[in-house]
């Protein structure tokens, strides 16, 4: 008998033209080995931090809303933390949501793109590929740890294999905004075949009561949103590479 695969779950929830196409099933695994300074969950960095879940157990959640979530042309995402951090708990919950029917979703940041076989990329329909920065000194300061060349790494395999890829991209005034910054993105995002679109996400302080709540430092608590002349700028850098922009 095969043995049971178990995971880590923080929580999920249902979700509308956030997480992929149509109305889906979020699962947020709990773990990350990203310190990102925006980051709005920071409930999720540690393992311990979520629920032991089986496959069998979180299959059968998602199947309490399979024909609700197919009706409405959806599917399932597993998010995080970072899912990568858990590739064998994810590919076992893919192929079981691919087996039924249920259109996939990764939602990654790619660090850990290398854990991720071939056997999980098969079950995977689209990426939601978080490229935090294009500048690789600028990654590190976003993400206080992390490197930006496995994310590129990943990218080139995920276009290698005819995976559709929507890039989300967090701007963060006076962190991520340089025209530099965003330009090195729009060059990454433009050498990759499959990428569908961008996300430019604004950033904002809504985790910044989870914070308080661990008594960790919130990095971000005196940066201001940014205001409408910095998107429409930063989208228009996009665009002005052909790149279709959200």
């Amino acid at each position: 008998m095969a043995a049971t695969v178990t995971g880590s779950v923080h929580s999920f929830d249902i979700s509308v033209g956030v997480d992929g196409p149509g109305t889906r099933f979020v699962a947020f695994l709990a773990g990350c080995p990203l310190r990102c300074q925006y980051c709005h969950s920071p409930d999720t960095w540690y393992q311990r931090n979520g629920r032991p879940t089986t496959v069998d157990e979180l299959v059968t959640e998602i199947r309490r809303y399979e024909r609700f979530i197919k009706v409405a042309g959806g599917g399932v995402t597993l998010s995080g933390g970072e899912p990568l951090q858990q590739p064998g708990f994810v590919r076992e919950v893919l192929a079981r949501c691919k087996a039924m029917g249920l259109h996939t979703a990764l939602d990654t940041s790619g660090f850990l793109g290398d854990r991720a076989d071939d056997a999980l990329l098969d079950e995977v329909d689209l990426v939601l590929l978080d490229i935090k920065s294009g500048d690789p000194d600028t990654y590190r300061r976003v993400t206080r740890t992390g490197r930006l060349t496995p994310t590129i790494r990943f990218a080139h395999r995920l276009a290698a294999r005819g995976i559709p890829i929507w890039v989300r991209f967090v701007l963060v005034p006076g962190l991520t905004d340089s025209a530099a910054n965003v330009a090195a993105v729009a060059d990454i995002v433009a050498g990759v075949s499959t990428v569908e679109r961008v996300e430019v996400l604004p950033f904002h302080r809504l985790g910044a009561a989870k914070y308080a709540a661990l008594g960790l430092d919130f990095p971000l608590a005196d940066t201001e949103p940014p205001g409408p002349d910095l998107l429409d700028r930063v989208r228009g850098q996009f665009r002005d590479r052909g790149i279709v922009v959200c």
